[in-house]
């Protein structure tokens, strides 16, 4: 067993992830690639997870450690809500997983995230792996994010609709894809808005490509 885990968590998504606001939510969009050094590891991996119903997260580092981050996340979000019988803010959830990484700077989580969603208004915060927290309008994380951040420092709207901004996020990821040799195989879009998380299917993410 020790050996499988050692297996797993030299996995890394070089990534390359991408956060939005917009006027009516969030939009998160990433790769789908996991390597262990040259070697890709997987080609389907899931990097945009939902630990609430409008709150959710990306992911970029240690398959390993995020994934347990992810499962700590969904949990205390959960009690969260059972205790004070309502959801945590967005702010709330980033400040949380904060602290969870912060209390464990000397064995750190090796991770970038970002977390988004919506309760007023929509908001989006970076998180390193020593608990660093920052309010972001557009950010990436990963390998692949300088290439991401060209293309979104061009074509971004802050006082857009998704439907603008969607577009905008897989362009930024494919342009990484072509340039960076942790970040591929395809583009995973995600939004988050009143009506809750949604992921696009990968038809839909196509059409969206090719337009």
């Amino acid at each position: 067993m020790d050996s499988i885990k050692h297996v797993e968590d030299a996995k890394q998504t070089g990534t390359t992830t991408v956060g939005l606001v917009c006027k009516d939510g969030i939009v998160l969009a990433s790769d789908r690639r996991a390597t262990m050094g040259y070697f890709i590891a997987s080609k389907d991996i899931d990097k945009i997870y939902p630990v609430s119903d409008r709150i959710a997260m990306t992911i970029a580092g240690s398959v390993g450690d995020a994934q347990t981050l992810i499962r700590w996340m969904n949990a205390e979000l959960k009690l969260y809500e059972l205790k004070h019988e309502k959801a945590a803010t967005v702010e709330a959830a980033a400040v949380l997983l904060a602290n969870i990484l912060s209390q464990y700077k000397y064995y750190p989580f090796f991770v970038q995230l970002l977390i988004g969603g919506i309760d007023e208004k929509p908001r989006l915060f970076s998180v390193d792996m020593l608990g660093g927290i920052t309010e972001e309008k557009m950010t990436s994380t990963g390998s692949g994010s300088p290439i991401a951040y060209g293309v979104m420092e061009e074509l971004y709207a802050l006082d857009q609709d998704i439907s603008v901004n969607l577009p905008i996020a897989a362009k930024a990821v494919s342009a990484a894809m072509k340039r960076d040799a942790a970040t591929g195989e395809r583009v995973d879009l995600a939004v988050i808005t009143k009506f809750g998380f949604k992921r696009l299917e990968k038809e839909d993410v196509a059409r969206l490509m090719k337009a």
